[in-house]
């Protein structure tokens, strides 16, 4: 579970472990204690890295290998808000968040199934937004980063497929987090 250490991907590692799963939960080193916290808390395992890093698919793989065996279900949880109208979009904000909410996943994804890391009858689940559907004022960067991860869904389900295993999106609607309550 990406962005593990607080908001939604706390409550879905919680949940995961509740039901039964040792959940691997990932997140920014900067997020490392909280994270630590949380994994701790449900028996499960940290791994802190910024999945912008070009390195970190490697190295995600390498850790669900080396201590797991590989992978069963995949949460790309992670993601931020930038937001700002289109006009006063400068590159930085659109790139850094098209990098965590979007590209890091598709780049995570091909490591984990280049390398054979996702397992039999194995489960990837993208959380998206209500704003990839039906776009967000103030938000062209998040609504087009989430909309790219329906299309990105979309397109690998085939592929998934052939190899026994799914790819599926959520789109949540507004749900009060640390990050949603810095929003104006």
């Amino acid at each position: 579970v990406t962005g593990a250490s607080r908001g939604i991907g706390e409550a879905i590692a919680r949940t995961l472990e509740r039901d039964g799963a040792h959940v691997v939960g990932l997140d920014v080193p900067a997020l490392a204690d909280d994270l630590e916290k949380v994994v701790s808390s449900i028996g499960g395992s940290a791994i802190a890295v910024d999945i912008t890093d070009p390195e970190a698919p490697a190295q995600i793989c390498d850790e669900l290998v080396a201590k797991h065996g590989g992978v069963d279900i995949v949460v790309h949880n992670a993601g931020v808000t930038r937001d700002k109208t289109l006009g006063g979009m400068d590159e930085e904000r659109w790139t850094l968040l098209m990098e965590i909410n979007l590209s890091s996943e598709e780049r995570i994804d091909d490591a984990l199934l280049e390398r054979d890391v996702l397992n039999e009858n194995g489960r990837i689940v993208c959380v998206s937004s209500m704003s990839g559907i039906a776009g967000n004022a103030g938000q062209t960067n998040y609504s087009t980063s989430k909309a790219g991860v329906i299309g990105m869904v979309q397109s690998m389900a085939p592929v998934l497929a052939e190899r026994n295993a799914t790819i599926n999106a959520v789109a949540p609607g507004f749900i009060e987090t640390p990050m949603t309550a810095k929003m104006p």
